[in-house]
């Protein structure tokens, strides 16, 4: 009976640590949408900028204005690559957070199966134990039976 205590407690560490993972995936996860919604802002302002460009070029425009214009547009260019360095970062935190996740959850899974496993075995046993005692009782019986039959004989 020890043993499934044992295995017990340890499905109770291994669920404590998925957990954790899981909160652990779960906040990098949320990090991770976070930097794609401030990506996805930037490429509409930018796409927004250009557009609005393109509308006051056609009405009239300076060589200084050109020159600003491209100047802010590389600027917020070098923003959304630095943006897509920080989300190819979120995605590998959390895909090793992921990983870590799986782990911990088939370790839960298979503590689980060995539970099982040990719950089986000690059914069996029992099983065996309450079988010999009922063989041994019926031994028992036909003897006292065999026993009596005999001093009836006797008689």
């Amino acid at each position: 009976m020890s043993g499934v205590k044992s295995v017990l407690l340890a499905i109770q560490v291994a669920t404590l640590r998925r957990d954790q993972a899981a909160a652990v995936l779960l906040q990098l996860q949320q990090s991770q949408a976070f930097a794609q919604e401030q990506m996805s802002q930037l490429q509409t302002y930018a796409d927004e900028t250009e557009a609005r460009w393109a509308k006051a070029a056609q009405i009239s425009v300076t060589p200084e204005m050109m020159r600003h214009h491209y100047q802010f547009m590389d600027r917020l260019q070098q923003a959304v690559v630095l943006q897509e360095g920080v989300l190819g970062q979120w995605g590998s935190k959390c895909e090793r957070a992921r990983k870590h996740w799986l782990e911990t959850e088939f370790r839960v899974t298979s503590l689980k199966q060995v539970l099982k496993n040990k719950e089986v075995e000690l059914a069996l046993v029992q099983g065996r134990r309450e079988q010999k005692e009922m063989d041994e009782f019926a031994a028992m019986q036909t003897r006292r039976t065999v026993q009596q039959t005999q001093e009836e004989d006797r008689r």
